[in-house]
Formats: structure tokens, C-alpha cells, sequence
């Protein structure tokens, strides 16, 4: 059963409705992506393995906890979960980061692929899939798919906003996967855009509006 964790932290509250605001500027925009998805990052990784080590402090000699070197790798579904990438790269600087593209028909809404490349050893790897947005969930499934036909087992997914309907979708498609969200939004509107939402994602990150 997929666990899910939706955020209620004041500081990813205050500014996720920054973020939410039409008027925010793209520096400003990207800037608080990052710092969303380092708070978040936190949470996603609480029980990456740990091992002991000695340590010599200037007074001592102790023993201290030290990560014990579970390979990660870090996905964005592009192009919108690039910019999620840097605030995991952030805390974890030694991860691999693969890539999955993927675009959606905007009449059937059915996601497609375009480009799946991922690193080695993906099969011994934690894997963190990235997207911004998780609407109708079909992207988020397609690219677990993906992930896991390539020999990824054990995944996790992050996003900024999701809807019900795609939360529904991935749960359901993926029980094996958790997810994190730092803002549960209320419905789809009938073009498949989260509402209240913060707009396309990849558009305000990059400036192709």
C-alpha cells in the first residue's frame, strides 16, 4: 500500500502560495522550487540506511551514524521536473540523475515518450521521480512504468501540487510507490489543469509562456 505524505509545514505552505501567485517572478519562481523540494527532500529520505562510524572529536573518540552509501538516483520527468533536480541535488550531491521524457496529447490527454535514459545499476538504486505537477497521473504512471521495465524497484514520487484524480491514478496503477506532495489541490478542470493550481509549471521555471 502506497504511503503518502502531503506536506503541512508552515514554511512549504507560505511559500507554495507564493508560488501559486500569477505575479511571481521566473528567479523567483525557480528559487522557491528549489527550496520546496529540499524540505520535502528531508521527509523522502528519513529511512535511507545508516551505519556507525568512529569519529574523533577534539575531546574524544565517539561513535556517530553516517549514511551507508545506499546508492540514489534522481529523475525529473521532463521538462518540468527539471527544476526540482538541483534542490535534491542539494542534499545529496552524490546521486546519478537519469531523465525521462514524456508529452501529453492535449485531446486525449494520454501521455507519450520520447526519451528514457537512466543511469546504471538502476536496479540497486532509490529512485526519487520528479514532476512539479501530478494532474491527471498519467505521465507519473507511464514514467513508473518505464522506470520499472528498465529493472527500477524501488521508486518514490515527488510533486509540488497534485490533484485526487492523478493521486488516485498513481496509488492505484503503483501501490508499491510512495508519494509526496507539498499541496493537495481540489479537482481537475475539464482541460486536465489542476485548480486552483499554479499554472504550467514548465512554462514559468523556463519562460515559454
Amino acid at each position: 500500500m502506497a504511503k503518502i505524505t502531503i506536506f503541512d509545514h508552515p514554511l512549504i505552505q507560505h511559500k507554495i502560495s507564493i508560488l501559486r501567485n500569477k505575479d511571481t517572478d521566473r528567479k523567483t519562481f525557480r528559487e522557491l522550487v528549489d527550496e520546496i523540494t529540499m524540505f520535502m527532500c528531508y521527509e523522502a529520505l528519513r529511512d535511507l540506511p545508516m551505519q556507525d562510524v568512529e569519529v574523533e572529536t577534539p575531546l574524544i573518540k565517539t561513535t556517530c551514524k553516517e549514511l551507508a552509501g545506499e546508492a540514489i538516483a534522481v529523475v525529473p520527468i521532463l521538462r518540468a521536473g527539471l527544476g526540482m533536480v538541483s534542490g535534491i541535488l542539494n542534499m545529496v550531491p552524490n546521486a546519478a540523475v537519469g531523465h525521462i521524457g514524456l508529452y501529453r496529447d492535449e485531446e486525449t490527454l494520454e501521455p507519450h515518450e520520447y526519451y528514457c535514459k537512466l543511469p546504471k545499476r538502476i536496479d540497486e538504486r532509490q529512485i526519487i521521480l520528479l514532476d512539479p505537477m501530478l494532474a491527471t497521473g498519467g505521465s507519473a504512471v507511464a514514467a513508473i512504468d518505464f522506470i520499472k521495465q528498465h529493472g527500477g524497484k524501488k521508486i518514490k514520487f515527488m510533486c509540488m501540487i497534485a490533484a485526487p484524480e492523478g493521486m488516485k491514478a498513481v496509488t492505484e496503477a503503483h501501490p508499491d510507490v510512495d508519494v509526496y506532495c507539498a499541496q493537495m489541490d481540489e479537482k481537475l478542470n475539464e482541460r486536465g489543469y489542476i485548480m486552483p493550481g499554479l499554472g504550467d509549471a514548465g512554462d514559468r521555471l523556463f519562460g515559454t509562456l
